[in-house]
């Protein structure tokens, strides 16, 4: 599907839904190190997931359209719990989620790391959807497939989000986009429409919030 092909998909209307989602102040809720010290269930939950220096604290930030919501750092690994934010609306909470793949720590906290991420894939009721964020310079890698056959037999709901758009030129984006959906087309837990985006120029940001705001109507 082509950038423009992807903008049309949601109507004016989901468009300044996804605004209205976003509006208003954002802020940080609680951070979580241990299936023990998550917060209560609540409100539907959107995790964003990637391998370490993706751009997930960036796209946060781009999403609430706050500066400094999210921790941005060049250091893979970063973030080392699974950090939760809300919104205005109370409709919906953010969940930044650790990296995985190369990270700048030793191998036990690597490990912890990685046994959280699974363990709150797999045991989350409210986790409405999984966005997983990949690299559009590098496509899918072989530090996603874990998380993919994860998503896959937990059942949870995933739709890849191409990060860094805009360091690649439309031709590369466009088959970038082709490779994924390959990839994916066997893959049961995989939403099909693969959406890319920028942080930076900010580039599919509304749609990715349209897609969001689309998402929580259709779970009423």
């Amino acid at each position: 599907m082509s950038d423009a092909a992807a903008a049309s998909s949601f109507s004016p209307a989901e468009i300044e839904a996804g605004r209205r989602l976003f509006a208003g102040d954002w802020n940080f809720a609680s951070a979580a190190s241990s299936l023990a010290s998550l917060p209560a269930m609540a409100v539907p939950e959107i995790a964003l997931a990637g391998r370490s220096n993706v751009g997930k604290s960036s796209l946060i930030n781009a999403l609430t359209g706050r500066k400094a919501l999210a921790r941005t750092s060049n250091t893979p690994g970063r973030t080392q719990e699974l950090i939760f934010f809300t919104g205005a609306s109370g409709r919906l909470v953010l969940v930044d989620m650790p990296g995985y793949g190369y990270a700048a720590a030793a191998k036990s906290k690597i490990g912890a790391w990685t046994r959280l991420i699974h363990d709150f894939l797999r045991g989350r009721a409210t986790l409405a959807r999984v966005y997983l964020l990949v690299d559009a310079r590098h496509g899918l890698m072989a530090a996603d497939n874990d998380i993919l056959r994860t998503l896959d037999k937990a059942a949870v709901s995933y739709q890849i989000v191409l990060t860094k758009a805009d360091r690649v030129s439309a031709k590369d984006l466009a088959e970038r986009r082709a490779a994924v959906a390959l990839a994916l087309a066997r893959r049961p837990a995989a939403f099909p429409d693969i959406l890319a985006t920028s942080s930076q120029s900010g580039a599919g940001i509304p749609e990715l919030r349209a897609a969001i705001a689309r998402l929580l109507h259709e779970r009423g």
